[in-house]
């Protein structure tokens, strides 16, 4: 089928055979309500033709139609003589940064049932304020195969889990949420036998709680401390989505033709790793076929360098870097963020928290939003606090960080030596694909963003 689909013409073609199964399960009011399971397989069939890239799928595995699939990709890419016929020889993944079987071996349905139970009553119990408990378990094994127009036949396995709690409060009149959860490449085991379970749970109580007491966030421009770990989805939304390989091709990020130019204030290093075990955002291979790889972004305030697929790195004369990323069979590739973190400086937090003489100290992060061509974002801070005179004076609530990404970076005075990677909840979408990311970054001052809030400025 490979052989039949490349022409003489061709720059790259692969195939990309996926089977995956999904089952969670979710509770609210004190029993498991919900449960689900799911199967899918198909096979995706690419040709790439200079800037032009032809994608065709099937969801069934038979001769007809794979042979099908083989040709429309070939003639949406471009016709021509075929190619000399490819040997096919199978090569091992150069990581295995995960195990790789099916993550709800080891832990049964009516196991999973039981921890999600152990949840509700836990929360409960912290709190006589707590009202409502959700939570869910999920997990997912995908098994790729991928053959490319070099000859290589890599496979990977992919566990994938997650656990999410979220809790309801009520005191008097007020009514307030709060939300935990993470995961990663391994079983559902593990989330049973660490203390994620009660992590998470006290997590989301404490959460809800905290807001109980907020105040009305103060608004205009003030310098802001972000605090390590999930606040990195700011710079994977604000920054690392302008540093992927098809945007700055053409020309449309604000990092485009920026490679060795100051970018950023010195001592900030941003990476992109897939490498690291276990974590979220890691692959033994890409969706090509290509190793995953750490690759530096940002090193100390100078741009060194984008994520790449095949297709762009070659097109802009780079190595690909293995961020060629697909949600399955049925999508096409594109250059996509794995783990993108900013790496720890030599502050210590406390100093640059003592440092605010009055200012926002952001925890933890909502929703956003970020417009690639201008680096504009908006962000929703879901833990926060007001600081004066480098003490915290009351959480707050209903601050958002408004600011652009090019910008902000320029204006981190301070990096913390506290690196933090996510608990591993974090998705990416683009284009309509969306894909498990992993975010970090430790506590750093911002010397100004713009703070949207409700009272003026006035606390």
């Amino acid at each position: 089928m490979l052989n039949l689909m490349i022409p003489a013409t061709a720059d790259d073609a692969d195939l990309y055979l996926e089977q995956s199964s999904s089952e969670s399960l979710a509770l609210e009011e004190g029993r498991v309500k919900h449960v689900s399971a799911s199967t899918h397989q198909g096979i995706g069939a690419r040709v790439v033709c200079g800037e032009t890239a032809g994608h065709a799928y099937t969801d069934r595995f038979e001769t007809a139609a794979l042979l099908e699939a083989a040709k429309a990709a070939r003639a949406i890419a471009g016709q021509g003589q075929q190619r000399a016929p490819v040997a096919i020889h199978s090569q091992p993944s150069a990581h295995q940064l995960y195990l790789p079987e099916n993550p709800a071996s080891g832990l049964s349905m009516q196991d999973r049932k039981t921890l999600l139970e152990s949840i509700d009553k836990l929360a409960r119990s912290l709190d006589p304020r707590v009202k409502q408990v959700f939570a869910s378990l999920s997990n997912s094994f995908d098994i790729v195969d991928i053959f490319t127009m070099s000859g290589q036949h890599l496979s990977d396995a992919r566990p994938l889990v997650r656990l999410n709690v979220s809790v309801v409060v009520e005191s008097g009149d007020k009514r307030e949420t709060g939300s935990a959860g993470g995961g990663g490449r391994f079983t559902l085991s593990h989330i049973q036998q660490t203390d994620m379970v009660e992590h998470f749970t006290r997590e989301a109580v404490r959460m809800a709680l905290l807001n109980l007491d907020a105040i009305a966030a103060p608004a205009g421009p003030m310098p802001v401390v972000l605090g390590p770990g999930w606040p990195g989805i700011l710079l994977h939304e604000a920054i690392g989505h302008g540093l992927e390989g098809d945007f700055n091709r053409k020309g449309t990020s604000v990092f485009s033709n920026k490679i060795g130019k100051q970018v950023a204030a010195a001592g900030v290093t941003v990476v992109d790793d897939g490498t690291i075990p276990n974590r979220r955002g890691s692959l033994n291979v890409d969706d090509e076929g290509t190793a995953t790889s750490r690759t530096v972004l940002i090193e100390n305030g100078i741009l060194k360098g984008y994520m790449q697929d095949k297709q762009n790195a070659r097109l802009m004369g780079m190595p690909a870097t293995g961020n060629g990323r697909r949600e399955s069979y049925a999508d096409p590739v594109l250059p996509r963020m794995t783990n993108t973190f900013m790496l720890a400086g030599n502050d210590k937090p406390e100093d640059i928290l003592a440092s605010l003489d009055r200012g926002i100290y952001a925890v933890n992060f909502g929703g956003g939003q970020v417009d690639i061509t201008s680096g504009k974002f908006v962000f929703t801070t879901s833990e926060a606090y007001l600081v004066e005179k480098g003490k915290i004076i009351a959480p707050v609530k209903g601050a958002t960080l408004i600011g652009m990404g090019h910008e902000v970076l320029k204006k981190v005075s301070m990096v913390g030596n506290d690196l933090e990677l996510d608990p591993g909840v974090g998705s990416c979408g683009k284009d309509g694909q969306s894909v498990p990311v992993g975010v970090g970054m430790p506590t750093i001052r911002v010397d100004e963003l713009t703070v949207g809030g409700t009272e003026g400025g006035q606390s």
